[in-house]
């Protein structure tokens, strides 16, 4: 006995369901590849949940109030020794300000990381900019290399007019590198950027810029 036929119409209504569904799929998996880095640049562009965000220009005002800038390193699966030149900074808000982080590779190959930020208090990061920072590109450090990376950041005068911040007189930036991912394996370490060695300025550049 011959098993009976699907009526046409209802055909058509099985495969517009299917074709629906396959639609959804992709969209919700382009979405959750998609989420990671539109997350990154929403947090960036707002300073939510303590991110800092990345400034073209400087400051169009400094405050004579000022915050103590703190500075905190971590390293997680790489074979650095990193560490803050300086403990800390007390700086004007409104201020640019140049700071140095100091990183070894103590291991025997060459290692390319990537290093992640964030402030605390999280409030503090709106009003946060950085308008140089080794953390935009990834850094590859040779065995036995010391490399000075610069920061250049500054603290937005309503900082202080934020009723969250009117207690806060110190914000700590913390930096973590981690192992920089490419799926393209040895064609990470080719495209990422070498560390240089940052000197020190004899002179403070304009703007405020200074130890």
């Amino acid at each position: 006995m011959s098993s009976p036929r699907t009526p046409p119409s209802r055909a058509r209504g099985n495969a517009r369901l299917a074709l629906v569904c396959a639609f959804v799929f992709v969209g919700m998996v382009g979405a959750a590849f998609a989420s990671v880095p539109l997350y990154k640049r929403f947090c960036q562009a707002t300073g939510w949940n303590g991110t800092v965000k990345r400034a073209d220009s400087v400051s169009s005002a400094v405050s004579d109030q000022s915050v103590t800038v703190r500075f905190d390193t971590n390293v997680h699966g790489l074979t650095w020794r990193f560490e803050p030149v300086q403990a800390s900074q007390t700086i004007k808000l409104g201020e640019s300000k140049l700071a140095f982080f100091r990183a070894t590779n103590t291991g025997p190959v060459p290692v390319t990381g990537r290093a992640v930020y964030n402030v605390v208090p999280e409030t503090a990061g709106p009003y946060f900019s950085k308008l140089e920072c080794f953390c935009f590109k990834n850094q590859t450090i040779a065995p036995g290399q010391t490399v000075e990376f610069p920061v250049v950041y500054y603290v937005d005068p309503r900082y202080a007019k934020d009723p969250d911040n009117a207690t806060q007189h110190e914000i700590t930036l913390s930096y973590t590198f981690l192992r920089a991912v490419d799926q393209s394996g040895a064609k990470a370490q080719a495209a990422a950027e070498p560390a240089r060695p940052v000197a020190q300025p004899s002179t403070a550049p304009s703007g405020g810029l200074g130890g």
